[in-house]
């Protein structure tokens, strides 16, 4: 195990259950502090709900690890734990606390979300491979929770490497299919064939999952993703990025690597609107109650559309990203009617 694994499992996962207890023990101080501060404060019960979801967040952290070391023991103190019916029962584990997790934040946020366009289940008995747009941590909760709950499928991730320092993530996730990548790789570091590796067997329900932007939405990242293409001698692509206004300019290679160990799937473009700034927990705090609609607009494209040229794949890939890019101008989210916010 290494230093940075190390740290986490031994320090941090235990430092989350101390302070789940500890936030327990006195919950009932917090709750009333909240709720007395909440009315002064602008929003409804702005300090209440911020309050409910990071308890909510603790306690479902917490009871995976409990979950989670309870498996590694069953497992024969791990050395089954990686088999195909371990990995199934995680997968089950994260649908569940999906579903749990996701009901009482759309609750506490007051959100709907809808679906437009041809779904996964479009065409069901296929691998597919899902491109979305990345514009921070709750996009990646609701796709994980469609791909799981709507359309029964198995999700294999690549995500960035600092999500680790999440414990329940940092198990789950390296004990099923999944990679975790630093968007700015070591010198020498082939991530490609890490990620054509991932996206190599998929079977009937399986979905890889990857975010071609390789970071949540930013203007600074945007502008250093433009300037990163100039240096590279693309200065079509960096003009071409320039006009995008609501997305990063995509990072084909991880992309056209999973297009390499998928030769069967489809390909699944995802773009939503609703949750761009959700950001940090002052992000969070402004928007309390959000009182949105989201939108998730899927676009299914079968594999034989897609070209097998190296250069036209990144064409292609940046035809789809300019698409996404002006679907999301042309659908912010809107308002929940009045009877929704009463609810």
């Amino acid at each position: 195990m290494t230093g940075p694994r190390l740290l986490r499992r031994i320090v941090v996962a235990p430092a989350v259950l101390l302070i789940t207890a500890l936030v327990w023990v006195t919950a009932p101080l917090w709750l009333i502090a909240a709720a007395a501060l909440s009315p002064r404060l602008p929003g409804r019960w702005r300090a209440l709900r911020l309050l409910w979801l990071l308890i909510g967040y603790l306690t479902v952290e917490s009871v995976l690890l409990v979950i989670l070391f309870g498996y590694w023991l069953a497992s024969g103190f791990g050395r089954r734990i990686r088999t195909p019916y371990w990995e199934g029962i995680h997968y089950d584990l994260v649908q569940g606390t999906l579903s749990v997790f996701f009901r009482e934040a759309r609750r506490v946020l007051n959100l709907a979300i809808e679906t437009a366009g041809p779904t996964p289940d479009a065409h069901p008995g296929r691998p597919l491979l899902v491109c979305c747009r990345h514009a921070g941590p709750g996009d990646s909760f609701i796709l994980m929770y469609a791909l799981m709950h709507d359309y029964a499928r198995e999700p294999r991730v690549v995500l960035k490497d600092t999500l680790q320092w999440d414990p329940a993530i940092d198990v789950i996730l390296n004990r099923i299919p999944a990679r975790f990548i630093s968007p700015n790789p070591a010198a020498g570091e082939d991530l490609e064939s890490q990620i054509t590796g991932l996206a190599s067997g998929l079977d009937h329900n399986d979905a890889f999952v990857i975010f071609p932007e390789g970071g949540n939405f930013t203007p600074g990242r945007r502008e250093r993703g433009i300037q990163r293409l100039r240096k590279l001698g693309l200065e079509r692509m960096a003009q071409r990025a320039e006009q995008m206004t609501n997305v990063l300019a995509p990072r084909p290679g991880g992309f056209i690597a999973a297009l390499d160990g998928a030769p069967d799937a489809d390909v699944v473009l995802v773009a939503h609107t609703g949750l761009d700034h959700l950001l940090t927990v002052g992000d969070l705090w402004r928007e309390l109650p959000m009182d949105k609609r989201i939108i998730m607009r899927w676009w299914t494209v079968p594999r034989a559309e897609i070209p097998h040229d190296r250069e036209q794949r990144i064409e292609w890939l940046f035809g789809w990203w300019e698409r996404i890019d002006a679907w999301i101008t042309d659908h912010a989210p809107t308002p929940l009617p009045p009877r929704s916010r009463r609810r």
